[in-house]
Parts: structure tokens; sequence; C-alpha cells
């Protein structure tokens, strides 16, 4: 695909032709949905157009790379229930403030993932990035709960698998520290 990353004059353009292939304009050569999709991992803006009408049909484009992942992956990143609520949604008067609604939360999940990674990983329980994540977490269950009923009581399921975890890590890492204490002497 070749270097897109000093993009200055606007996203990549490529253009979908009839018999589905895709053709990146900037490298005159034809891609594949999961070259799309490395360029969306690698922050490379791009615009999908049809390549007959014109039409900016990259929202199809990047729902079908999505699908693609959901059917071909082996683990589903979209929950059922999601999904479920996510249909639901569509044609009722919550419609038009989910766009919203989505792109403020992970906007704000992307902002803070490193930081949350960070904090996990040094077991780091009252830290500001600790209050951050926190504060982040009840603006999502508030509406989350707002958007899916009885989404608390499988959160709270969810919770206790992972505090058990969390618990028999702790065991697991003093076992090693003993071992490594021992092992010192």
């Amino acid at each position: 695909m070749g270097d897109q990353s000093s993009n200055q004059d606007g996203p990549v353009v490529i253009k979908k032709y009839a018999n589905r292939r895709l053709y990146n304009t900037k490298t005159s050569s034809y891609i594949t949905l999961e070259n799309l999709a490395e360029m969306v991992r690698n922050d490379i803006d791009f615009q999908v157009v049809d390549a007959r009408t014109g039409d900016d049909i990259t929202h199809s484009i990047l729902t079908q790379i999505i699908m693609e992942a959901e059917a071909n992956g082996n683990e589903q990143m979209l929950p059922v229930n999601f999904l479920r609520e996510l249909i639901g949604m569509y044609g009722n008067s919550m419609q038009a403030v989910m766009p919203d609604y989505l792109d403020t939360a992970m906007e704000a999940f992307r902002e803070n993932q490193s930081k949350f990674k960070d904090a996990f990983e040094k077991g780091i329980a009252n830290t500001p990035i600790a209050a951050i994540h926190e504060t982040n977490l009840a603006m999502v269950r508030a509406a989350t709960e707002a958007f899916i009923p009885n989404a608390s009581k499988r959160e709270n399921q969810a919770k206790q698998t992972q505090t058990s975890e969390i618990e028999e890590l702790r065991k697991q890492m003093a076992q090693m520290q003993e071992k490594l204490d021992k092992l010192g002497q």
C-alpha cells in the first residue's frame, strides 16, 4: 500500500467499482477491505466513493468491514444484547441521539485507554487516573441504564467474576513472590 501517513491534502480517495474492487487513488493500486481496516488502525483518513456516481459510501464500507470482522473473528466485539438494543433504536426517538452519544463514548474511551491500562498494570487504585476511570464508568453506566434496562444486573455479574479473577491473580502473585524470596535466600 505504500506510506500514506503524510496526508496533508485531505483524505485518501478510494474508488469502489461495480465489480466490487477498491482502488486507492494515492498509491494507484487495488486494495482489499483488510487494507482499509489497516488504514483505520494506522489512523489514515480515507473516503470511499462510488466510481460511477461519485457518492460517498464510506459509511457502508466501514460497516461492511465491521460485519466481516464480526463474522470471521474468533471473538466478536459486539455483544448480541448490544446489537439488539442498537437495532431497536432505529426508527425510535433515540436514533438521532445515538450517533453523538456513541461517538463521544468512543472518544472518551480512546483518550483514557492507555491511562487505564497503565493504572491496571501498576495496580494503582487511588490515583487521578483511577478517578478519571471511575467518572467515565459512572457516565457509561448511567447512559447504559437509560438505554438498556437491566444492564446494571449484567454488569454486577461481570464485576463479581472480574473481582474473583483479580483475587486469584493476587494469590498467584503472592505465591510467586514467596518462591522468589526463597530462591533469593
